[in-house]
């Protein structure tokens, strides 16, 4: 792991893009679920998000059905205003936000509902999980806009 995040680490995510693919597609998914949770505590003592905020300005997670029970039991509204006021459809059916960056991001990187947050936030940038190799796709993308996900993958 680098000692500390390189100024330029989109570029080397984007350079080393084949490099990740080669490596998701060839390791030992086993050997590398049981190092993650070490290799992803290790990248969040280099990496505060509150720093970036990139993957709540330029994307969006899915908004369960108890993802948006729990948000507008939260915020006192009906599960319909949500939807309606937040969220759409996306191509897979999927409910996503309407608009970017993410209206509960303030301009300080906090979250005004992060208690009540999506799962899909909660786990993101699943760099402690399985997705990281099961997922490879997703793992390329993150890699090119979350530092995270390019420290794990240059670990």
């Amino acid at each position: 792991m680098h000692s500390s995040l390189p100024d330029n680490w989109q570029q080397k995510a984007t350079a080393h893009k084949k490099d990740y693919e080669q490596y998701l597609k060839r390791a030992n998914k086993r050997e590398i679920i049981k190092k993650l949770p070490a290799v992803h505590e290790q990248a969040f003592t280099k990496v505060d998000c509150l720093d970036c905020g990139a993957c709540c300005k330029n994307y969006s997670p899915r908004f369960t059905g108890p993802d948006i029970r729990r948000i507008a039991k939260h915020l006192r509204l009906k599960e319909t205003e949500i939807i309606s006021t937040y969220l759409q459809a996306d191509e897979d059916g999927d409910f996503v936000l309407r608009s970017k960056p993410c209206p509960f991001l303030g301009n300080d990187n906090y979250c005004s509902i992060y208690e009540h947050r999506p799962t899909d936030c909660r786990r993101f940038p699943y760099t402690d999980e399985d997705v990281l190799v099961k997922k490879p796709k997703i793992t390329i993308k993150n890699s090119s806009f979350c530092p995270a996900v390019y420290m794990v993958l240059e670990h």
